[in-house]
This record gives C-alpha cells, sequence and structure tokens, in this order.
C-alpha cells in the first residue's frame, strides 16, 4: 500500500539525556526531568534557569532602549501639546489590534486629540495603503503613528509626506532595501544590539507607550492612573504576543508570564466582556486559552467583517457596549468556523483528485472562486497540519486573485515566493506565512515554479511531520509532584512549546474506550510495569482496534493533572500512538 501525505507516519525525535541535567536539577531544587526540559529550551545555567522559572516584571528592557523611541516620544508630546490630531494605524490581525488600543488609551489619557484607522482586510489589504494616507489627512490627521506595519511602505509614506502628515512607524516585520521616510522608526531591527528582536508590534506599542508615560509622569515612580494603563497594556501585549506566536523566552516570557496573570483581573471592560463571552470568568488563563478562544474572537473581526469592532470593544469604557461587541464577535467566530470547515474539506479533497497527496509532490497550491479571503490563511494552516507541505490557499473571485501561504519548518515560504514573484502583483509576509496578489490567469504557471522550487530546497525527510520529544522516561518518573511541578514551564508557546515526553514498550492496563459525541476521542490506561496511567487521545477514537490486536506499542504525550471527585490523579493527553 502507497503511504501517501496526510496518513505518514510521524517521525518522532527524541532528545538524548544531557549529563548536566542533573547538577542544574541539585542547583535549582527541582526534578532532573524538568532540568532536563529547560536544557532543551537551551536554559543551561543556574542564573538562566531561576529567571526562567521566575520571571520578574524588573527583567523587561528599559521602553528607551527600543531604537526610534525617543525621538517618536518627543513628536508624540509635541503633537499632544499643540492639540494636533494624531490618527494610530494599525493592522487588522489581534497584533495589531492589541497594539492599537495601548497606544490609543495612552493617548487618550494624556489628553491627546486621538483617532484610529484599521484597513479593511478584503478591501484594503495588509499595510498602509495611499488611499487611507489621503483620507486621513483629508480628516485633518497631522502625526500618524502605525502598528504592526509600514516598514516596508516606501510609496506610501513618501505621500504622507507629500501631504503634510508626520509618519512614525512602529513595526517589527523584516524591512525592504529602502526604509520609508518617516520622523521616526520604531523597530527592534534598527539595532541589531537590541536585545529582543523577536519583539511583535503589540510589544513595540507597549515600549512606546510606557516610554511616553515615563515622559509625562512627574516622579519616579508612575503615578496611579499611568500605573493602571501600564497594567492593562502589559495584558493586551501579551495577547498580541501569543496570538502573533513570538517566541516566549527572555522578555516575551515575562511580559507574557504576568500578562497572563493580570488578564483575569484586567479594568478594560472590553477585555472582561471577551473573556466573559469566551466562558473563561473565573479561571486563571493560559496561552492557550488566548491562542484558541480569545485571540479567534478578535480575530474574527477583521475575517469576516471590519477589525474597526475589535479595537473599539478594547478601548471601550461602557460594559453593555462592550458585551453588545464581544456576543457578536463569538457569533462571527462561529460563522467563521463553519466556513474554515467547509473550505478545509473542498481543500483535502482537491488535494486528492489532483494527487497533491503523493510522496513526490513537495508542495500545495489550490485556488477557488468561492474561499472567504479572511479564512484561507487559517486553512492553508490546517492543510501544512495535515499534508505536511508548504501550502497556499487562494481566493480568485475576480481578476486579481490573494492568496495566502502558510509554511513547514526549515522552509522559507517569502523566499520561495520572492523566487516566484515574476508571476505575482504584489506578496510579502515572512520565513513562515505570507500573502499574495496574483492575476487569477497566472495561477496554474504560478503554483508549477513554486513546485519546482519547492522539490530543489526539500528532501524526501524534510517533508515528513516531525514530533519533538524532551525525554524517553518510564511512566513512573510522572509522580502528582513532578507532573505539578513542570507547571512552571509555563506560559507555553513559540520556543517553549508544551513538553512531549515518550515510553516505549507499554501495553493496555484497561481496554480502550471510544468516547466523545462521536466516538472521535479515546480512553485508555497503558502500564510499562513500573506504572500505570490514565490516557486521553483526542481524535484517536479510529486506534481502538489496532490497540487491541497490539501487545505491545509506543507512546508520545503531555502529562497533566486531572482532579475528579476531589482527586488529583497524572493523566497523559496522547500525543501519537506508534506500533512496531
Amino acid at each position: 500500500m502507497l503511504l501517501t501525505a496526510g496518513t505518514q507516519k510521524k517521525q518522532w525525535v527524541i532528545r538524548p539525556p544531557n549529563p548536566e541535567a542533573d547538577q542544574l536539577a541539585k542547583s535549582l531544587k527541582v526534578s532532573p526531568l524538568l532540568a532536563q526540559v529547560l536544557i532543551n529550551r537551551r536554559i543551561t545555567s543556574p542564573d538562566a534557569g531561576r529567571v526562567f522559572l521566575r520571571p520578574k516584571l524588573t527583567e523587561l528592557i528599559s521602553p528607551e532602549l527600543m531604537p526610534g523611541v525617543k525621538t517618536a516620544v518627543k513628536r508624540i508630546k509635541q503633537a499632544i501639546k499643540n492639540k494636533e490630531k494624531i490618527t494610530v494605524y494599525g493592522d487588522y490581525d489581534v497584533d495589531g489590534i492589541t497594539g492599537v488600543a495601548i497606544l490609543e488609551e495612552i493617548l487618550t489619557l494624556l489628553g491627546g486629540d486621538v483617532d484610529y484607522y484599521i484597513p479593511h482586510r478584503i478591501d484594503e489589504g495588509y499595510g498602509l495603503n495611499g488611499e487611507a494616507v489621503r483620507t486621513l489627512a483629508d480628516s485633518g490627521t497631522s502625526l500618524l503613528i502605525t502598528v504592526d506595519c509600514g516598514v516596508t511602505a516606501v510609496s506610501s509614506a513618501e505621500l504622507a509626506g507629500q501631504l503634510g502628515l508626520d509618519l512614525i512607524i512602529t513595526d517589527h516585520h523584516q524591512s525592504g532595501p529602502e526604509l520609508p521616510r518617516a520622523v521616526a522608526i520604531v523597530h527592534p531591527a534598527m539595532d541589531e544590539s537590541y536585545p529582543n528582536q523577536d519583539s511583535s508590534g503589540s510589544m513595540v506599542a507597549f515600549k512606546l507607550a510606557w516610554a511616553i508615560a515615563n515622559e509625562f509622569n512627574a516622579g519616579a515612580k508612575l503615578e496611579p492612573r499611568l500605573r493602571e494603563f501600564m497594567l492593562n497594556a502589559t495584558s493586551l501585549a501579551a495577547m498580541g504576543t501569543v496570538a502573533d506566536i513570538m517566541d516566549i523566552r527572555g522578555e516575551n516570557r515575562v511580559l507574557t508570564s504576568y500578562g497572563l496573570k493580570a488578564l483575569p483581573n484586567c479594568e478594560l471592560c472590553g477585555v472582561q466582556a471577551l473573556i466573559e463571552s469566551a466562558n473563561l470568568t473565573g479561571k486563571g488563563l493560559d496561552s492557550f486559552d488566548i491562542g484558541f478562544r480569545l485571540a479567534p474572537m478578535l480575530n474574527a473581526a477583521g475575517r469576516m467583517g471590519h477589525a474597526r469592532l475589535a479595537v473599539e470593544l478594547l478601548t471601550s469604557t461602557s460594559q453593555i457596549r462592550s458585551m453588545q461587541i464581544a456576543e457578536y464577535l463569538k457569533e462571527q467566530n462561529n460563522q467563521r468556523r463553519k466556513y474554515e470547515q467547509k473550505i478545509f474539506k473542498q481543500a483535502c479533497e482537491m488535494i486528492t483528485e489532483k494527487g497533491l497527496n503523493h510522496p513526490d509532490q513537495k508542495s500545495v497550491v489550490l485556488a477557488d472562486e468561492n474561499w472567504h479571503t479572511g479564512v484561507i490563511g487559517i486553512v492553508a494552516s490546517r492543510v501544512v497540519d495535515k499534508f505536511y507541505r508548504p501550502s497556499i490557499m487562494i481566493n480568485a473571485s475576480g481578476p486579481i486573485a490573494a492568496g495566502s501561504a502558510r509554511s513547514i519548518a526549515g522552509f522559507d515560504i517569502l523566499g520561495a515566493i520572492s523566487a516566484c514573484s515574476r508571476h505575482l502583483a504584489s506578496f510579502g509576509g515572512h520565513k513562515m506565512a505570507a500573502g499574495i496578489t496574483i492575476e487569477a490567469d497566472k495561477i496554474e504557471s504560478f503554483a508549477a515554479d513554486f513546485e519546482s522550487y519547492a522539490k530543489e530546497n526539500l528532501g524526501e525527510d524534510d517533508v515528513v511531520a516531525k514530533i519533538c520529544i524532551d525525554a524517553e522516561v518510564p511512566l513512573s518518573k510522572f509522580s502528582r509532584e513532578t507532573v505539578g511541578e513542570l507547571k512552571m514551564l509555563e506560559p507555553f508557546g513559540q520556543g517553549n512549546p508544551r513538553p512531549v515526553f515518550a515510553t516505549k514498550g507499554v501495553r493496555l492496563f484497561s481496554a480502550p474506550k471510544r468516547v466523545g459525541t462521536k466516538g472521535s476521542h479515546l480512553q485508555l490506561a497503558i502500564t510499562d510495569n513500573t506504572a500505570s496511567v490514565r490516557c486521553i487521545g483526542f481524535g484517536m477514537g479510529k486506534l481502538e482496534k489496532k490497540l487491541l490486536d497490539n501487545e505491545f506499542f509506543n507512546v508520545a504525550y503531555q502529562p497533566q493533572l486531572n482532579t475528579y471527585n476531589g482527586s488529583t490523579n497524572v493523566e497523559f493527553v496522547l500525543t501519537d500512538v506508534q506500533f512496531e
């Protein structure tokens, strides 16, 4: 039987035991298992381990060190003093939305005449566009501040200057060969020595807002209203950092850790309405809650309608209006899910029909005139998850089609698109995600060139999905104390994934049972003769018979503590099951 992409066996990459783990564990007074995970995250010294496990707000980098901040603050202070109209112009994703909300709040708090502008995802597309610049100039704006965009907007920046607009750019994306003309460019990459080159767009906005607060503050410590603002801003910036899949180590870990802790008690009524609508009230929030519950609701505004509504939510002072918007975003997100499921099903059928799931195929490029532009990026991610190929989904409803691209580890999809750019009207993005516009009649030739590039740059092993495993260990290692200690690694995210472990040669301790409304999940208990553990395998219902037919098998899993009827026990969430 031919094993095709999408049904292929995943490759386990098991990290070997590190001889330094025991010594690190003694220094930090933690288990060797936790020390091994730290080493896997490149945390190798006791000092680095203490900082990682117990992050402190004092470890945040001074906002004045962010490249471009001092010049930006000077111009903003002048604009507030002279009662100039300031417009904050942000991207329509969560990173941009939260960054805009942060700057809008601080400028309003300090008496600025401030408005915000979010481009329409479908009608205007990403970034600073000329038509919007003209509209803002006509409306009386004299200072334009971008968030999460602008560093490649050379022509739009030139137009802003011609129309008498002063421009401050805050961004974190890769710049082009030419920088736009601006009063200031607040961007970590403008100085290679800046410690946090992985700052999100919301983090950059947070640092600018912090520096503004410092400039307007009378004493050494922030006055109460500015302190309250900074606490709220920490939560917003944490949401943007997690949603934009930034590396959750270093300064990003400090910000996210404190932002998550402060989020349930955030003073912003829009945030509370969002949490309530997501049914998360009264519990501690983690990065999963942001990435899969809150962020999709905020993103739904831009994907299904207009992201300006999400900014209104985060800056609203009305509890009633906040709940109205939050409930509307919840409905929009549910609608988005339906579109996504429908398009993903169609994409999978097209992949099979076109033979794009053949092992020799190294990429997936699909187009359809009925696919919703706001959803195709998510579908591209799901296609990558299922078939493990760089994937581009295109809405071809008009003469100029729009596409979203997602990549696999080790493949620079922006570089690949750039190599095939002779077919494109425009493109942009980064190594793992990008967007394109293309004339509809050029899609086929572009797809052929993109596949040729992928074949030249991807080997057979590159397109095999991999599971990175922190350690291979016996089941007896997972006491309640050890599993509880692993929570010190939170928050999880890019650069600090939730740890995965493996045990080989286990057998059933109790028969597997299909659970869930459609029997799609699996409950079972396993043993390796050192201990037995209950497991849940989400989406693994079809493995029931195979588990009964095999005496021994291997499991990869994420350990967690499960409390039921007042009793707390160790439980595994299965990541993969392999049979010899």
